[in-house]
């Protein structure tokens, strides 16, 4: 559960750590932030579905973001408000529709409450490994304020 965020004092990361992870199995939108090849910035929200090790999101495979997540191989992704905010650096693999299990993309469906297998637009699945997390609240949590290196947990 969330710690709650009156409590004046900063988190410790083993705190910030459970946080994080309760958002990841319970949010279903994320901010996802990508570049064109030429740098253009592009930032949308996209629902997504955690398995404990990577977020899979869906996208149309000929939109901006598919396009900008199967050239570069990273995003960056947010959680949460400004105030409470997780960030993650990933790295991506591109999935045709049909490659998942069958119980996965029902996982998916149920849980951003759309499936991108039924629709006529084709879609990807993106899968993105997290190899930095950062989270933090205000100014006083800072420091300590990563919780993954290299897609290890540090606390």
């Amino acid at each position: 559960m969330l710690q709650d965020q009156a409590d004046a004092s900063p988190r410790s990361r083993a705190q910030r750590r459970l946080d994080t992870e309760h958002r990841l199995a319970h949010d279903v939108d994320v901010w996802v932030a990508t570049a064109s090849t030429d740098g253009m910035p592009y930032l949308v929200p996209l629902s997504f579905d955690w398995d404990g090790r990577a977020l899979l999101v869906a996208t149309p495979a000929d939109s901006p973001t598919g396009r900008n997540l199967a050239a570069s191989g990273t995003a960056r992704l947010a959680l949460g408000p400004t105030r409470d905010v997780t960030m993650i650096d990933g790295t991506v693999e591109v999935l045709d529709i049909d490659v998942l299990p069958q119980e996965r993309g029902d996982r998916f469906a149920e849980r951003a409450g759309f499936d991108p297998r039924a629709l006529t637009t084709t879609y990807r699945w993106f899968r993105i490994t997290p190899h930095r997390i950062q989270a933090w609240r205000e100014e006083d949590e800072l420091a300590g304020r990563e919780l993954m290196r290299d897609g290890r947990w540090l606390a």
